[in-house]
């Protein structure tokens, strides 16, 4: 057994202080001061105890791009970042889009995540938008989530021939939707005043929010679950908002970077993603669809690069940011601590309670007892600069290096065990 002793901890919405009892079968005691003895006790004096962090979107790259990334320096990058699960997008290589590449990647996460990995399978075979994977057999190995991210299924009979599968079987959809008949070669960045002054080709709101619309059309049909990535325009906000109120099982996640910046920030290939940073408008737009409950999830599209890849410009350069390092500080900073638009308990449900409950993960995303004992302790106290060069992800390709920000995680528990400790 091992005591978090002297922590103030986010119980049911409230900081208290307590104490936590926990070993690897899950928290069995929280208390304001509890006296067992115990294998090994943990100062959490001047720290913040909180429910381990749930990222439903991050690429770790291996196999196939280990150069980029590896399920170790990736997992190790979750755990500095305050984050107890994640789960990982299909576009590596081979795709897992059939039993026999499943549960090699399956035995490969086992061997070398150091947080808990959920994979996601493909919609497609190799995402190539054609043929629908064998969902009811990767079903009885017990994937229950699909995803095409990094390309939007094109086909609507091909989608709505997934939808149907998947409901069939009680899976999820999780879709990056981009219909590619509005994105032109070369493009970019947002397409809008900045992209015109920077002389650079942009993406249309429309390449997000049109399959979008689409996808949720079919999600009414077939009566999926389905779960929109990384959504960016405020088109989309309204189109979630719209079917939810239809009483559809839909859902959908925002990404750090485009509640924290613009197209108007945008300097060079590290403000380079896909969906891109949109405007002013736009960014607001997906704050009130947190407040209001329209989007339940904060995810981080974390997408390391390497820093050759990343110095090829702007029209050349891939897509994608690193994330899951900053995300979790630069939100508590920016929307809890400067500008109060939330408080710590809503950006905790946003980034734990909301996708463990969304997502159908079990006992986690909250400390209570009988949960799971993934737990983080955070320094709220003391501001710190964020530092690239620190980062345990391989990927150094960040728009934040050099931000102040508070919220620094500490250590971090994963089902009991210490996985990340700061130094």
């Amino acid at each position: 057994m091992k005591l978090i002793k002297g922590a103030t901890a986010l119980l049911d919405g409230q900081l208290k202080k307590a104490d936590i009892l926990f070993d690897e079968k899950g928290i069995s005691k929280i208390a304001e001061n509890i006296s067992e003895d115990v294998n090994e006790i943990i100062d959490g004096t001047g720290l913040t105890a909180l429910p381990g962090l749930i990222d439903v979107h991050v690429h770790l790259r291996e196999p196939g791009n280990e150069h980029k990334e590896t399920i170790k320096t990736g997992t190790m990058a979750a755990a500095a970042g305050g984050f107890t699960t994640v789960m990982a997008m299909p576009n590596v290589v081979p795709f897992p889009d059939d039993l026999e590449t499943v549960r090699e990647y399956k035995k490969l996460i086992d061997k070398n995540a150091v947080v808990k990995v959920i994979p996601y399978c493909c919609i497609t075979d190799a995402e190539k938008g054609s043929s629908v994977v064998d969902m009811k057999a990767l079903a009885a190995e017990e994937m229950r989530y699909f995803s095409d991210d990094g390309v939007g299924v094109q086909k609507d009979e091909v989608m709505e021939e997934a939808m149907t599968k998947a409901s069939e079987i009680g899976a999820m959809i999780v879709a990056h939707t981009e219909d590619m008949k509005y994105r032109k070669p070369k493009a970019c960045m947002h397409e809008g005043k900045a992209s015109e002054r920077l002389g650079l080709i942009g993406i249309p709101s429309e390449c997000e929010w049109v399959q979008l619309k689409r996808d949720l059309e079919l999600a009414e049909k077939t009566g999926v679950k389905y779960h929109c990535c990384h959504m960016s325009a405020k088109e989309s906000v309204e189109l979630i908002r719209e079917y939810k109120a239809k009483g559809c099982d839909v859902s959908g996640e925002v990404a750090a970077h485009h509640l924290l910046l613009t197209d108007e920030d945008v300097k060079g290939p590290n403000w380079k993603m896909n969906p891109p940073l949109r405007t002013e408008e736009d960014r607001q737009a997906l704050i009130k669809g947190l407040l209001d409950g329209t989007i339940e999830c904060i995810a981080n599209d974390h997408a390391p690069h390497t820093e050759d890849e990343k110095a090829k410009g702007m029209e050349e350069a891939p897509f994608g940011i690193v994330s899951i390092e900053t995300a979790f500080p630069l939100l508590y900073t920016r929307f809890v601590k400067e500008e109060k638009v939330m408080d710590l308990s809503s950006l905790v449900a946003l980034m734990s309670t909301n996708p463990a409950k969304r997502f159908d993960l079990g006992k986690t995303g909250e400390l209570k007892e009988g949960y799971e004992s993934d737990i983080i302790l955070v320094d709220f106290e003391n501001e710190f600069e964020i530092d690239k060069e620190k980062f345990l992800s391989m990927g150094k390709n960040t728009p934040f290096d050099g931000y102040k920000a508070y919220g620094k995680v500490k250590k971090t528990f994963v089902k009991g065990e210490l996985v990340y400790k700061e130094d």
